[in-house]
């Protein structure tokens, strides 16, 4: 497929704003050029990188300012550099961030548990603030996730029982 020069004037709505009488904001909008000030502006000095940091495929460098205490570890770190070969527009992008998000989680409990420390996580998902104010729903969630676990095990005995049958 060939790529075909896109021209603006074929597009519906290209340059409705371009109007002043038809803008909505108009007259009340003070139209100078204050709004462009700053638009020039000398780029901060460069925070010096102590850590990995992960950057879009999209952007030439990293932000002058950036925030990374510490750098992509583990299996969700692995799962995150994948993530930042695709571009920001792609599910591919961001369905395993989200996915490294929930791992992370686990990485966390686990290693709580390895120094010994075990986490309390009915107040640190904020489950007793949710029984106080939202009863109702609270009770919904558990139903629903006793309801799939006990469908997930049913499923795995029947599967198991009847590979038992056929051996």
């Amino acid at each position: 497929m060939k790529n075909k020069k896109i021209n603006p004037t074929e597009i519906e709505g290209w340059g409705v704003d371009a109007d002043t009488q038809n803008d909505p904001t108009y007259p009340i909008r003070n139209r100078s050029q204050e709004e462009h000030k700053g638009y020039d502006w000398e780029r901060p000095e460069q925070q010096a990188k102590t850590v990995e940091v992960l950057q879009s495929v999209e952007r030439p460098h990293v932000t002058a300012v950036f925030g990374a205490s510490i750098p992509p570890y583990g299996l969700s770190g692995m799962i995150r550099r994948q993530a930042f070969k695709y571009s920001e527009s792609s599910f591919a992008h961001w369905l395993p961030l989200i996915l490294a998000d929930r791992v992370n989680v686990v990485e966390g409990i686990l290693d709580d548990l390895k120094h010994g420390h075990f986490p309390n996580l009915f107040a640190e998902k904020g489950l007793g603030a949710e029984w106080k104010y939202n009863r109702k729903a609270f009770t919904k969630k558990l139903v629903v996730k006793a309801l799939v676990v006990t469908t997930a095990i049913a499923l795995i005995c029947l599967a198991k029982r009847k590979n038992n049958r056929f051996k």
